[in-house]
């Protein structure tokens, strides 16, 4: 989104002075603050914690870093003695994946707590091996009777406001934690590579709000080794680290991966990129995004994979996470009566179309890194998501999405409703023909939350092609409120196992909820 923060550019030597100060306060380990080439006497040490990702009823992966070369290994058990531990054996972590690496792991038992630990042990001598670092996670369910409970949200690290260790970092990440979901959907925006992170930014009202900094947060990113060190820089949060070792993820990018609003060949004309090809910005975020998170269809160590993919979570859900970034039409006015692209391109939406009706899920929650019938403005004249102001018939990227509803409905699919973030404010659409321009589809809803550690946003307006009602939003009344002026949103989605009743609780930070839905299941619409 095309968001101005009220932050000036910094001098490096001030970055790196503010980095040393907030880095003391938050008690950092001390391998978090040494590259790897910078730290290698001893045995090797994983202090980036580790993460889970696209669990299923028998499978998962599992992600560690290492502060040097080293042979990744993943032990699992039922408990937490690891009695009878099964070994899996990882790849060997260096340099060529910024010493991070995933196992993969296959043959679990559904519906257990499993209880992990990664050992990272020296190439050339094994018997040199780290602390063990301990994580866990809950298998999908095999059985409907257990029901499912998730939470989702997006953005952080936006709009200047990183870590800041007065308030203890990102608490919202403890919050969450203490419900225990079955997992988390980070909706995309997981760092803001374009965006700087100076030591300290003054509020209006007069407080100050102080940042963690990194060499790599003082400009924007442009090589590998700096977005590489955004991703880097949410894990200098201890809170983060602790949620990963308990609450496995599903994990999918927009558009602050990269940088703000882009689109396959753009060409920048931003005075702070020396490099102006945006297609070779995003091979690059794309590299190292892989390496900082456990996905499925992405591997550290393998160039290629995809971003869209489904993870199946039991008889009662689906996740169809989406990329509605990589393979996108330019940013424009949305006017044209033909598009083929669009916001997903063409073989992504035929590959959506296929697996939702292969789905014999209850529910399949569509995973979208931008909202349908929101206006997200890019520029003057552009428009950055689908939806581009003009109440009528579907035009531009909404052709494809009206393609995809009549689709859903006319096969009657049923159980679907979308979850996305992206628009920093939190809100909840209903979405009926008798109130849109283009009819042929089933009532749906769609929920937002976010941000989890960034701005806060006024609310967007609605586009009125697929009849959305804004049934409700909680935003702020300014543009780029700071978390300590408007709260960090995030959702819930939990599916009861008998009824198969699934609500949708929109929450703030600190335990509020604001807004409950419950849906029935087995309907094409709602």
């Amino acid at each position: 989104m095309s968001y101005s923060p009220r932050i000036p550019v910094p001098d490096r030597r001030t970055v790196l002075r503010g980095s040393l100060a907030a880095s003391a306060a938050l008690a950092l380990p001390a391998g978090l603050a040494a590259a790897p080439a910078q730290a290698l006497s001893g045995r090797p040490r994983a202090d980036w914690g580790v993460q889970a990702g696209d669990i299923t009823t028998s499978s998962g992966i599992v992600w560690a870093r290492s502060d040097r070369p080293a042979r990744m290994t993943v032990e699992t058990s039922a408990t937490e003695s690891f009695r009878r531990a099964r070994s899996w054996h990882g790849p060997l972590l260096g340099s060529g994946t910024d010493f991070t690496g995933t196992t993969a792991l296959h043959g679990l038992p559904a519906g257990e707590q499993i209880h992990y630990r990664v050992t990272l042990s020296d190439p050339d001598d094994p018997r040199r091996t780290s602390e063990p670092v301990l994580g866990t996670f809950r298998t999908a369910p095999a059985h409907r009777r257990d029901g499912v409970r998730f939470l989702w949200s997006g953005d952080i690290a936006g709009q200047g406001w990183g870590i800041n260790p007065d308030i203890g970092g990102y608490t919202v990440y403890d919050e969450m934690r203490r419900l225990d979901p079955d997992f988390f959907l980070c909706s995309g925006d997981n760092i803001y590579a374009d965006g700087i992170i100076l030591p300290s930014v003054t509020l209006p009202d007069g407080r100050v709000w102080r940042n963690v900094t990194t060499v790599e947060k003082s400009k924007v990113a442009e090589t590998l080794d700096e977005y590489r060190g955004n991703f880097r820089y949410n894990l200098l949060d201890r809170n983060l680290r602790q949620f990963n070792a308990q609450v496995p993820s599903i994990i999918q990018w927009d558009d602050h991966e990269v940088r703000n609003n882009w689109y396959p060949g753009q060409i920048l004309d931003d005075v702070r990129y020396a490099e102006k090809n945006v297609d070779v910005l995003a091979a690059r975020s794309m590299r190292a995004f892989r390496e900082y998170f456990p996905i499925s269809t992405l591997r550290p160590d393998r160039p290629g994979g995809r971003v869209h993919r489904v993870v199946h979570h039991g008889p009662l859900l689906d996740v169809f996470v989406l990329d509605m970034r990589t393979y996108r039409d330019a940013n424009s006015p949305g006017r044209q009566s033909d598009d083929t692209t669009g916001i997903m391109g063409a073989e992504q939406l035929a590959w959506l179309k296929r697996e939702l009706s292969r789905s014999r899920a209850t529910w399949k929650v569509i995973a979208a890194d931008m909202p349908l019938g929101l206006v997200v403005p890019d520029g003057a004249t552009d428009f950055e998501a689908v939806a581009q102001g003009d109440p009528g018939a579907p035009l531009g990227r909404e052709l494809q999405i009206a393609e995809l509803l009549r689709y859903i409905k006319h096969r009657r699919i049923t159980g679907t409703l979308w979850l996305t973030a992206d628009v920093h404010h939190t809100s909840a659409q209903h979405y009926v023909p008798e109130r849109a321009a283009f009819k042929d589809f089933a009532p749906f809803w769609e929920f937002v939350s976010g941000p989890l550690a960034a701005g806060a946003f006024q609310a967007s307006q609605l586009d009125a092609t697929f009849g959305p009602d804004r049934v409700f939003v909680a935003a702020p009344a300014v543009a780029n409120a700071s978390p300590l002026e408007n709260p960090p949103y995030y959702g819930e989605v939990e599916i009861d196992g008998e009824s198969g009743e699934l609500t949708v609780r929109l929450r703030a930070q600190g335990g509020t909820v604001l807004f409950t839905q419950v849906l029935q299941p087995g309907r094409v619409g709602q």
